[in-house]
């Protein structure tokens, strides 16, 4: 019974004794029976270290250190260039079935936005008109032409207004990406007599692609008959700033990724073929739509087509570019 009533008291009062003990500060380390590796002779982050004159535990890597896993020796997988840092022409790693798959999955996330689901640089964002500069096709001759190393290069360090997508996308799947683009251009570029080998209705599809063409001249006549409305110097220079030419293209004389638009026109224009022209109207619509045709000496064919713009708009910056030359009447 004595029992019985001491253990009735420890209940009550033991419960007691620990809650009043809370908050208290003591000198000396509470019981630890299990240490778990939980206290070790090492220095933690921003410790105080006397060894060193300057009293810090965290010191600088030897000069020369390099991370485990970071030596990345192999340019051409992970700079995508050569000894002579020259574009590698094709992909170093093993191209199967999966890693072309893992290559969509990646384009669709990060690339659809801007080059378009098909690799038509008809993207949200291009087609909705946000003033960003167009993104190319991969399925111009310029683009299919290029090395795999070029590709990987430009989602690696960026181009252009194209930011470095290097943070967000691992080197494995950057290859992956390159595959996936290699995928869609042979897809959007196969010879009749491939098709054929398939159940394709070749003839649909022709006519189909007749109707669309007729759409778009029939368009383009319309606006040429109703003059494609207001052609001024004033909504050249809106449209210039709205679709990012100012982005390669000074005002100013200074040099950017293309030529200066400061007295181009009127100018002698010298091309990397050798051959020269006058920057006339001709000229400048024809560098507009198609600026493919005329590469000018010194600058890289980087200028995507502005064809989406409509006459009127084409010839209102042709306008702007003429207010900013001297050579202008």
């Amino acid at each position: 019974m004595k029992v019985s009533k001491y253990l009735l008291l420890a209940v009550f009062v033991l419960p007691l004794a620990i809650a009043g003990c809370r908050g208290e500060k003591f000198q000396s380390q509470p019981v630890h029976p299990n240490m778990n590796m939980d206290q070790q002779k090492r220095f933690e982050p921003q410790e105080k270290n006397e060894f060193f004159a300057d009293n810090r535990a965290m010191r600088k890597p030897v000069d020369g250190t390099i991370a485990r896993g970071n030596l990345k020796e192999d340019k051409a997988l992970y700079q995508g260039i050569n000894e002579d840092s020259s574009f590698v022409e094709d992909i170093p790693v093993d191209v199967t079935k999966s890693f072309i798959y893992r290559g969509k999955d990646q384009y669709e996330v990060f690339c659809t936005p801007c080059h378009g689901i098909a690799g038509d640089g008809n993207g949200i964002i291009m087609a909705n008109n946000y003033g960003y500069v167009p993104a190319p096709s991969f399925h111009l001759e310029r683009l299919r032409n290029q090395s795999d190393g070029y590709i990987y290069s430009s989602i690696a360090n960026g181009i252009r207004n194209m930011p470095s997508y290097a943070t967000q996308i691992p080197v494995k799947d950057r290859w992956a990406i390159v595959a996936y683009v290699r995928a869609l251009q042979s897809s959007q570029n196969v010879s009749e007599d491939e098709i054929q080998e398939y159940d394709v209705n070749l003839t649909a599809l022709q006519e189909d692609f007749q109707e669309k063409l007729a759409a778009e001249q029939a368009k383009k006549e319309a606006q040429a008959q109703s003059g494609g409305g207001e052609v001024s110097v004033a909504k050249g220079k809106t449209l210039a700033q709205n679709n990012g030419c100012m982005t390669c293209h000074s005002t100013d004389g200074s040099k950017l990724v293309g030529p200066t638009w400061q007295n181009l026109y009127g100018s002698e224009r010298t091309f990397d073929d050798g051959s020269t022209a006058t920057a006339d109207e001709e000229y400048l619509v024809e560098s507009i739509v198609e600026p493919s045709a005329k590469i000018v000496e010194g600058y890289p064919p980087s200028m995507v087509s502005y064809d989406f713009l409509s006459d009127s708009e084409i010839n209102s910056l042709v306008e702007y570019i003429k207010s900013l030359s001297e050579n202008a009447e």
